[in-house]
């Protein structure tokens, strides 16, 4: 997602949808009795998704993300804390990872964060002008700086979740044309009682996508009650079609959502031990074929 779709935008979009559908059922009474049109259940459940993410002020949820690797029978987890705060070009989010766990071995203390313009409490001898990732690898003792957008970019928007997801899309806060044009979309019918938690929108990656060599396919389970994501699956491609390929696995538990976060939460210190930040400008990603910062995950 590279364009953010303005809340104004979507509920016109509502209400002409409201008022056009009324006309079509016959419920004006200037015009004829026409043949009921039923809106697309994929628009429908995109567009409501945009909806309720576009309203967001504030997130904060413990997050669970599993790499499962069937060619090499192994599995990993790692636990943490996504903490989101919208407040213009002040907005930042933060992601905490706590623990580690692999295969069936003992959970084990595990401290990686990435941070979107958190505010940095330690000095530096940057100059971090527009919208940075910052990495902070406690294992290696390592801070690598990605500049995602240069300040003022017109053609960028400045919001950290619009940012993060150019890596990976995001149902609900990916504009709509731009899902449909990198994936083939449906709705899966959900049996038993998922069927009265949540919606599942299963998406392929089309031959011409920028995604075609990251993923094969993509679902999204929606919470009905909050109408926010609530787990992610990623197929990822496989490298040798003998093999089994990845799979990404990245699971919301129990959101908070427009509650205050202190704004501590996104501060940016250089820990104890560690060496200097390394710096990466966006132009020099823009220099290489695929311009989107990377990170050494898949979903993150």
């Amino acid at each position: 997602m590279k364009i953010k779709m303005n809340t104004n935008v979507i509920n016109a979009i509502f209400i002409l949808s409201a008022i056009v559908g009324n006309c079509w059922a016959g419920c004006c009474s200037a015009s004829k009795p026409r043949e009921e049109i039923k809106p697309d259940p994929v628009e429908t459940v995109l567009k409501q998704l945009r909806e309720k993410t576009a309203k967001l002020k504030s997130y904060e949820c413990p997050v669970e993300y599993e790499v499962n690797q069937p060619a090499f029978e192994s599995k990993t987890l790692r636990k943490g804390t996504l903490y989101y705060n919208k407040a213009g070009k002040d907005s930042a989010l933060r992601i905490n990872f706590k623990t580690f766990q692999q295969d069936d071995e003992e959970e084990e203390k595990y401290i990686d964060e990435y941070v979107i313009n958190g505010n940095w409490l330690a000095k530096v001898d940057y100059k971090f002008d527009g919208v940075w990732l910052t990495h902070i690898d406690h294992q290696l003792k390592t801070i690598q700086c990605h500049q995602l957008a240069e300040p003022n970019d017109p053609n960028r928007s400045m919001d950290p979740f619009d940012l993060v997801t150019q890596n990976f899309p995001i149902v609900g806060f990916s504009k709509v044309e731009n899902l449909k044009k990198e994936f083939e979309i449906k709705l899966v019918e959900q049996k038993g009682p998922d069927a009265q938690k949540s919606i599942q929108v299963h998406l392929k990656v089309k031959p011409d996508s920028v995604y075609k060599d990251e993923y094969t396919t993509i679902d999204f389970w929606v919470d009905k009650e909050l109408g926010l994501p609530a787990r992610i699956v990623a197929i990822a491609t496989a490298e040798d079609a003998d093999l089994q390929p990845d799979i990404y696995e990245l699971r919301f538990v129990k959101p908070k959502i427009n509650k205050k976060i202190d704004k501590k939460v996104f501060g940016i210190k250089i820990p104890k031990g560690f060496g200097k930040p390394e710096i990466f400008p966006l132009k020099k990603a823009e220099d290489a074929e695929d311009p989107r910062p990377r990170t050494n995950d898949r979903i993150l």
